[in-house]
């Protein structure tokens, strides 16, 4: 690839960005696609309009995604650890509740230091849709972690010091990029797919757990949360991973609140309360695996 053409699809990104950062408004996290000309293969979808639920001027839950994105939430530079994670709501593949499970971590991330980045991947269950789970939502997903390392610099963000996060359906994305990750192609003219899809660390909450998963001892470590009254294949499911993933040789960490069912997110109030302190377990696991620390 020549200088030029390479210049040249540096500034298409960069002013790609920059247009979604201005078109949120003053005071809004920007949103940064994906792709600057869409999803590869859909192009032509690029500017098919989402569909969102709002309150206000925040997205509660959001539908019709063909042009994925992250927003971004970033620490203060005198609170930045250097710590990211990129998280991905649940939603059954069908709409993306963006809110609790979303836009409501991305500020308890900033808040405590780590840069936060919602993922808006597309939905294979949604009607009519053309995508699957397997393919295109989880090339979102290897894509974003593509994108953080690419941008790190940017965004104060230390490259090995990067996890993923997934509730309910969004734990398919972390499971898969957990344990079909590469090293990124040394030769490819996109430069943003020349970045590794490995994440750091993954953390999964009363997850969607693909049948077919084959664990090694160099997957990345896992924090595990679910309620012990969520359906049988959650938390018992959640509760063998930790099993195939110890036996595996992974380090791993798993919560089972008593008296606490599905979808708990994070909310401004909690029931039971004591499931507030969710976060704060995970930060601890963090910091005390050097996940977390500047460098």
């Amino acid at each position: 690839m020549t200088l030029k053409r390479l210049l040249l699809a540096t500034l298409a990104s960069w002013l790609a960005v920059s247009a979604a950062a201005l078109a949120q408004g003053p005071g809004a996290p920007p949103v940064v696609p994906l792709w600057a000309n869409g999803a590869p293969g859909f192009e032509a979808k690029k500017n098919d309009k989402e569909n969102a639920k709002k309150k206000g001027d925040l997205e509660i839950g959001v539908t019709n995604v063909h042009n994925p994105s992250l927003t971004v939430y970033l620490p203060a530079k005198d609170k930045a650890t250097g710590a990211a994670i990129i998280v991905c709501p649940g939603g059954g593949h069908n709409n993306l509740a963006i809110e609790h499970e979303g836009h409501n971590v991305g500020k308890w991330l900033a808040d405590n230091g780590i840069a936060g980045f919602i993922l808006k991947y597309r939905l294979a269950r949604e009607k009519g849709s053309v995508y699957k789970i397997e393919e295109h939502a989880f090339q979102d997903a290897q894509r974003a972690l593509r994108m953080v390392r690419h941008k790190a610099k940017d965004w104060n963000v230390n490259t090995g010091q990067l996890g993923i996060m997934g509730f309910s359906a969004g734990g398919d994305l972390v499971l898969y990029s957990s344990t079909k990750y590469d090293n990124g192609k040394a030769d490819a003219s996109d430069l943003v797919e020349r970045e590794s899809s490995r994440p750091n660390f993954q953390i999964l909450l009363y997850p969607a757990i693909p049948k077919t998963l084959k664990f090694a001892k160099d997957n990345p470590p896992a924090f595990l949360v679910c309620g012990n009254q969520d359906r049988e294949n959650i938390s018992e499911g959640l509760a063998t991973l930790y099993l195939n993933m110890k036996r595996a040789g992974i380090n791993t960490e798993l919560h089972i609140y008593a008296s606490v069912g599905h979808g708990f997110g994070l909310r401004d109030r909690m029931n039971p309360a004591r499931l507030a302190a969710w976060p704060a377990r995970m930060k601890e696991w963090m910091s005390d695996n050097k996940l977390m620390n500047k460098k």
